[in-house]
């Protein structure tokens, strides 16, 4: 770029004026030259608009001023959106820089005269006030307005212009990213999209080839929340007993919470159930009959033992609430088979804590979310509300959605695929689907009394007695938290772990039965734990901690083997030593048996590919059939 050369009769009238030679020019990010001014005169301002991009400086101070950006956005802005004549800007209020006295430099006015834009500056420690001029027209060609006469009512909005920039490196790098996060599918023509991309078309619900065979086609889990007791439920402890009261060096080991007690011995009775000859305490005899269906992980382990971290960790993979959950992964994966029900459907009488980011679908399209169902009442039309209308007909209704949607989609032709707006168009179809479908699957008294008596009564007797009827239409996911809150947080005393086992233990097993008799729990995946475990070691007199280094859960049927122990903790029950699983694990696992490869079942987002299980996870290969 070179610099404007001005003739003695510029210096002349400079002179005249009062104002001394032009200097040299400096570049302010290599974007254009540009110097300070008191005031020019009409030559030079004549001479400035016709070369908008030679503008030169004064002195060297100047010059290192203008590296600074201090005003630059500012006056980009305020041209964009200002009229003709003067009009002041406001500043920022942040503080100006430090001058050499300790003073604090006075902050820039923008204002603008005709068609330049003016940026007023005192010098620090001085009485001077130093002006830039910037004519609106390089503006113009600096935010890419092609046009053939540029005026500031011509000039773009900032969407307009990111919308139309179409070269340059930077341009590149922003089509790329925006179309890798599916906004620009039509990139992709021509080309191979990243394996479960979306490209071109909407996402959906519609069923999905899994990557290979799977061993299940549907998941109950039954979330335990509040952390269950590992040694005082399938982890069976004779040493607590033996050193009552001690805190042995194997304990000592710190877990990130509060001063332990001694170590307290399981206040319940143990006894061996079926061929298998698993341990189990009597608080879930019923459970223990299906022993030999079971297959009990005593190697559990995760990396936080607070509740809200953990809940994250369990039903998303991460402890942040930034990631999508376990079922809208698989969901996305997979779609599901009833396209009038939810794909992923989340049972809860109330709110676990942490709450909706627990069946979030985050960065996901929002059809991959999960479906909250607080199951307190078992009224279908309680249940879910509003799904009856009561003054239009099915096809009156059908009509009338039919003309919301063509609006719907016209909106949408013009955001360029915005997923939010996607999301609501899909969920006003789901929800008009639902209407005729839910209400069926919701109605438990359309159960026979003896099935009703084998679920028995209760908040989670009826949500998992709706979680198999919900398995017989074909919802991919069901996740069942046992009560609101974290009920099972027993820190006080162990002892009401009773109530929390007299309330799902026949419930479970009446599921576990019912999906066997019909033929469903050998492609239905059932899965029992919470957040993590407790301690072995005694909290007051009679409660349990928190604890995350080593607890149990169990897996059913869905191609797991069945009447079998994996991993071990201590003799304690304190950390697991055996074939350790992590939740990461557990999350890799699950996913294989759905016929999915939890290191290729990834989404773009960001300018990377994220996944479930992170960069971690394996294959549990011992516990499958």
């Amino acid at each position: 770029m070179e610099d404007l050369d001005l003739d003695e009769e510029d210096n002349r009238e400079l002179n005249a004026s009062g104002q001394s030679d032009w200097g040299t020019s400096r570049t302010l990010r290599g974007k254009f030259t540009c110097g300070w001014q008191v005031a020019p005169t009409h030559r030079q301002l004549d001479r400035i608009r016709n070369h908008p991009q030679k503008l030169v400086g004064r002195t060297p101070y100047h010059r290192q001023e203008m590296q600074r950006p201090f005003a630059f956005r500012r006056v980009i802005e305020h041209c964009s959106r200002g009229t003709a004549g003067l009009a002041p800007f406001q500043p920022s209020h942040r503080r100006g820089r430090k001058s050499g006295t300790g003073r604090r430099a006075p902050k820039p006015m923008v204002s603008r005269r005709g068609d330049c834009a003016v940026v007023h500056r005192a010098v620090p420690n001085s009485k001077n006030v130093k002006t830039l001029w910037i004519p609106v027209r390089f503006l113009a060609r600096f935010t890419l307005v092609m046009s053939s006469n540029p005026t500031p009512q011509s000039l773009l909005t900032r969407r307009e212009m990111l919308s139309r920039i179409g070269g340059g490196f930077g341009a590149l790098a922003l089509t790329s990213v925006l179309s890798e996060s599916g906004f620009l599918p039509k990139l992709w023509a021509g080309t191979t999209a990243p394996s479960l991309l979306p490209s071109g078309n909407s996402p959906t619900l519609s069923p999905k080839a899994p990557h290979f065979a799977p061993r299940a086609k549907r998941v109950i889990f039954l979330f335990m929340n509040g952390g269950p007791s590992q040694v005082d439920t399938f982890d069976p402890k004779p040493a607590l007993s033996k050193y009552e009261g001690q805190t042995p060096e194997a304990i000592q080991t710190k877990t990130g919470r509060r001063k332990r007690g001694g170590l307290m011995s399981s206040p319940f009775k143990w006894k061996s159930y079926g061929q298998s000859g698993i341990e189990v305490t009597e608080l879930y005899p019923e459970v223990a009959g299906c022993i030999d269906d079971l297959c009990v992980i005593r190697s559990m382990h995760t990396d936080n033992p607070n509740h809200e971290p953990a809940l994250l960790m369990m039903n998303s993979g991460n402890q942040q609430p930034i990631r999508p959950s376990l079922g809208s992964w698989i969901t996305y994966g997979l779609g599901t088979d009833n396209q009038n029900l939810p794909g992923f459907v989340a049972l809860c009488p109330g709110k676990p804590v942490v709450g909706p980011q627990l069946w979030s679908n985050s960065f996901l399209p929002g059809i991959f979310q999960g479906t909250h169902i607080n199951n307190k009442e078992v009224d279908p039309k309680k249940i879910i509300r509003n799904l009856e209308n009561r003054y239009l007909s099915q096809s009156a209704q059908r009509e009338q959605l039919d003309l919301l949607q063509q609006m719907n989609r016209l909106h949408l032709d013009q955001r360029e695929q915005d997923p939010q707006l996607e999301s609501r168009i899909s969920a006003l179809e789901l929800a008009f689907r639902m209407q005729f479908e839910a209400q069926d699957a919701f109605d438990i008294s359309k159960e026979s009394e003896t099935t009703r008596k084998m679920y028995g009564e209760g908040e989670f007797a009826n949500a998992c007695l709706i979680a198999r009827r919900l398995a017989e239409r074909g919802v991919r996911i069901t996740q069942i938290y046992y009560g609101n809150g974290q009920p099972w947080d027993d820190h006080a005393d162990i002892n009401n772990h009773r109530d929390h086992s007299r309330k799902s233990d026949k419930p479970i097993a009446a599921l576990l039965k019912d999906l066997k008799s019909r033929g469903l729990l050998q492609d239905t995946l059932v899965v029992w734990g919470g957040e993590f475990g407790r301690t072995p070691y005694a909290e007051g007199a009679k409660g349990r901690d928190h604890h995350s280094i080593g607890f149990s859960m169990w897996l059913a049927g869905g191609g797991v083997k069945g009447g079998m122990v994996y991993g071990a903790t201590d003799e304690f029950g304190f950390q697991a030593i055996e074939n350790r699983v992590h939740v990461h694990d557990l999350h890799a696992t699950i996913l294989h048996l759905m016929g999915l490869d939890h290191t290729r079942l990834t989404y773009r987002y960001s300018g990377r590919d994220f996944r479930l299980t992170d960069v971690h996870g394996e294959v549990v290969k011992g516990i499958l059939a």
